[in-house]
């Protein structure tokens, strides 16, 4: 979320930049301006009558103690009348408070200045590309006739339990999901993440403090009964745990890591383009996570691009990095690169990874804080990103690798899988 102070000391200069999401925010902005000054008006007058009115308490109880009761049961029916004025001009102030903060949270995260302008994924910039796009044997096949002959991952018995977008992962199909998960924790451990397990359900809170809530794009999943929501990543539950917390500048910076599955309804997906693992309402990733001094983050984002790099060397897969623009940009990152894998079999590339700076935009919404050098409170940058999700990666080690005898796995995942080919 927005800091309020910055749109009152910086409303055209936010608007301008909003504009590389391609959004007027123009009259939002004056809304939330508007609706900020009426806000601090009513406090201001119902400061005033609360002051007045403990005034007058005092000098009823002066009154009482020198026996001028008359006048102090007249001053009393004044307090009466007070009262009811400040009841009312405080629900007033909460009314004005409750919809300063709803429209505060449909305004998305301010653009860093390096962000492209654009209006789709067509206008991201490629900024770095990496890896030889391997020749396939001539009757090369897409991971999802792969995964059906070697009966490795079973689509249909996942529609049977569950529906469509929850596979079933066999014999050395699940082996090999599961070393990928152990493979990624242990790259982000060595690399000074701490690991940690959380709730795989989190409470609204959560879901309002990492700005998955409220849900525009109907993403998540809801319990109704209990008013829980499914993760749609480990982000949501690993950056609550800083939520409404103060940290101390020697504490930076925190980094953690945590595998979990994932939940996203992903309404509205449909055609040749989601097909197999392509997309699914259910995945496994294993996510990173940092909270960032305000003057390094960017260094820290960096850092993590250069650490997935590395990840998908060792993987072998060709790779490219692109620098989101603004109409494709996350609601509430500042910055993002998209990581994408080459599928041969499928001859496009594939999202695997994002990797955001979100700065202040999510601490304020969690007030996570840190306690500057002179004491004063601060809020913190967040980051994350994916380390990486499962799926297409899985995808691309099925299609790429394949040989006319099998797929080769990558030398990297063979002490973790413990077998050297599928076949």
């Amino acid at each position: 979320m927005i800091q309020l102070q910055a749109i009152r000391d910086n409303k055209e200069g936010i608007f301008i930049a909003l504009k590389k999401r391609n959004i007027d925010a123009a009259p939002l902005l004056e809304n939330v301006l508007q609706l900020d000054e009426k806000r601090r008006a009513t406090q201001t007058l119902l400061d005033a009558i609360l002051a007045e009115s403990n005034k007058i308490s005092k000098e009823i109880g002066i009154l009482f103690k020198s026996g001028n009761t008359q006048e102090a049961n007249i001053l009393k029916e004044k307090t009466v009348a007070l009262k009811e004025d400040s009841k009312k001009m405080a629900d007033d102030l909460n009314a004005t408070a409750d919809e300063l903060q709803a429209l505060l949270y449909q305004i998305p995260n301010v653009p860093h200045e390096s962000v492209p302008s654009g209006s789709s994924e067509d206008d991201n910039e490629e900024i770095f590309k990496e890896g030889e796009i391997p020749a396939l044997i001539s009757d090369a096949l897409p991971h999802w006739d792969l995964a059906k002959k070697y009966d490795i991952i079973d689509f249909e018995l996942g529609v049977k339990i569950a529906g469509a977008g929850f596979p079933v992962y066999k014999g050395k199909g699940a082996r090999l999901q599961r070393a990928l998960i152990a493979y990624f924790l242990d790259k982000n451990t060595d690399a000074g993440y701490t690991e940690i397990q959380v709730p795989h359900l989190v409470n609204e809170a959560s879901g309002f403090g990492t700005g998955n809530l409220p849900d525009k794009e109907g993403q998540m999943y809801h319990i109704g009964e209990d008013d829980l929501y499914l993760i749609p990543t480990a982000e949501v539950p690993v950056t609550n745990i800083f939520r409404n917390e103060i940290l101390d500048e020697k504490d930076f910076p925190v980094q953690y890591t945590a595998y979990t599955p994932c939940f996203r309804r992903e309404a509205g997906s449909y055609g040749a383009h989601v097909r197999g693992l392509n997309r699914l309402h259910q995945f496994d990733k294993v996510e990173i996570v940092r909270v960032e001094h305000p003057k390094s983050s960017y260094e820290a984002l960096n850092v993590m691009v250069e650490h997935v790099k590395n990840i998908l060397r060792e993987l072998k897969l060709p790779y490219r990095v692109l620098r989101l623009c603004g109409g494709d940009l996350g609601f509430t990152a500042a910055l993002t690169y998209d990581f994408e894998v080459f599928s041969t079999a499928q001859d496009r590339w594939l999202e695997i990874s994002s990797v955001s700076n979100f700065e202040t935009y999510q601490a304020n919404r969690l007030k996570l804080r840190f306690k500057d050098e002179n004491g004063k409170n601060q809020l913190a940058h967040t980051l994350n990103g994916s380390s990486l999700a499962l799926p297409r990666v899985l995808a691309a080690i099925l299609e790429n690798c394949q040989t006319g005898d099998g797929i080769q796995i990558p030398e990297v995942l063979v002490p973790y899988c413990r077998f050297e080919k599928i076949g």
